[in-house]
């Protein structure tokens, strides 16, 4: 069993290494932070989606813009598409592809920006959502695990974390993204936490 643990370590100190060392992956989080600083800064709304694991993300990233990160300060107008009653409602009613493109279309104005999770960078209701937003004057921050995606191709920026074959590792480099946005945005918006 233990040498399990620290193979799956091993796997997982693999591919942050690499991630460090892609000059793309670390612009295009530059690139993103710059993109949630300007929402913000405009009074804009800043939503997240994603299906699975990648939905607990997107209420991770919206939790700690909404309620508070590591010090103190102003709530910042974040939430994920996650209400289960919107959610099943939209299901139920339209298809499980609409899910996340309806609460746009009910919530977000030209201006905002869309954080969108998907390993796969094909979720039909992700690629929905992130198809709306461009449509309608909103940015698209997109987290994936491949390149070249149908999300990847919708994006104004992709931050993209191959950590592998499966999903996992791509999730926990995602996470890691979470947390540096988040500091980025506070870092910009209230840099006495950071004195």
């Amino acid at each position: 069993m233990e040498k399990s643990i620290i193979a799956s370590l091993t796997e997982s100190q693999a591919a942050l290494n690499a991630f460090i060392k892609d000059e793309l992956a670390i612009s295009a989080i530059a690139q993103a932070g710059r993109f949630l600083v300007e929402a913000f800064t405009r009074s804009g709304r800043v939503f997240s989606c994603g299906n699975g694991g990648s939905m607990c993300d997107a209420m991770h990233f919206a939790e700690e813009l909404s309620g508070r990160y590591r010090q103190d300060r102003r709530g910042l107008a974040a939430v994920s598409i996650s209400d289960p009653s919107h959610l099943s409602c939209v299901a139920n009613d339209m298809g499980y592809a609409q899910v996340f493109s309806r609460y746009l279309e009910a919530h977000a104005r030209a201006g905002d920006c869309l954080v969108a999770f998907s390993t796969s960078g094909t979720s039909a209701n992700v690629v929905a959502a992130a198809t709306y937003a461009k449509e309608h004057g909103i940015t698209v921050i997109a987290l994936t695990g491949r390149r070249h995606s149908p999300l990847s191709e919708l994006a104004d920026v992709e931050i993209c974390a191959p950590g592998g074959p499966y999903a996992d590792r791509a999730q926990e480099l995602h996470i890691k993204v979470v947390h540096i946005l988040i500091e980025l945005v506070e870092r910009e918006l209230f840099p006495a936490n950071y004195a």
